[in-house]
């Protein structure tokens, strides 16, 4: 009996230590996992790179030329997300002979796109028709300018003027052929008549 007692008297004290030292080491292991999981500031890791859901600085931006009545016409780089009157604002703002009819402000810029702020009373450019020819200027004249053309009324008008907004530009008369409604003998009605770009 009395060999029994001591050894208990040495066992337990050894199982309380294990067992302490193994609870130790779990808690131990459970902090470097959870250091690993929750990113160790210490711990070098490779960046992930979200360049391909950032837009391409390229493609984001748009050179616009500013003419006329402002107070430093030249070409200004802006985001393609801006309007005219974002460009116009770089460029001083427009001068006090300025007419502000002359330009839609609140029109998307675009690439190539050139901005000409005409002199108050000048009725040189004033709309959306060439001065030279009375053509219309597809990609910037309104919808009442668009249904002048021979064969558009107000229904393919819209569609031009939405396709525009959504593709951008017009490059070529060709294009004219992907606006719904207007097919190549459409096309031949008016194509005299407008001015691209």
């Amino acid at each position: 009996m009395k060999t029994i007692k001591k050894r208990m008297f040495f066992i337990v004290p050894v199982l309380v230590m294990t067992i302490v030292i193994l609870m130790f080491y779990m808690k131990t292991d459970k902090e470097a996992d959870a250091q690993f999981t929750l990113g160790d500031p210490n711990q070098h890791s490779t960046p992930i790179n979200d360049s391909e859901d950032e837009p391409d600085g390229e493609n984001s931006m748009a050179v616009v030329d500013v003419k006329g009545e402002v107070a430093q016409p030249g070409t200004y780089e802006i985001g393609l997300d801006k309007r005219v009157n974002d460009v116009l604002q770089l460029a001083g703002g427009l001068t006090s002979e300025a007419d502000i009819y002359s330009v839609n402000r609140a029109e998307k810029v675009y690439d190539e796109m050139v901005i000409i702020v005409t002199k108050e009373g000048d009725e040189s450019d004033t709309s959306s028709k060439s001065p030279d020819s009375n053509r219309v200027r597809i990609n910037h004249a309104t919808q009442e300018e668009i249904e002048t053309l021979n064969g558009i009324g107000p229904s393919k008008a819209q569609a031009i003027i939405q396709y525009r907004e959504e593709n951008g530009p017009f490059q070529t008369e060709e294009d004219l052929l992907e606006v719904s409604g207007i097919g190549e003998k459409t096309l031949e009605n008016f194509k005299d008549d407008v001015l691209i770009p």
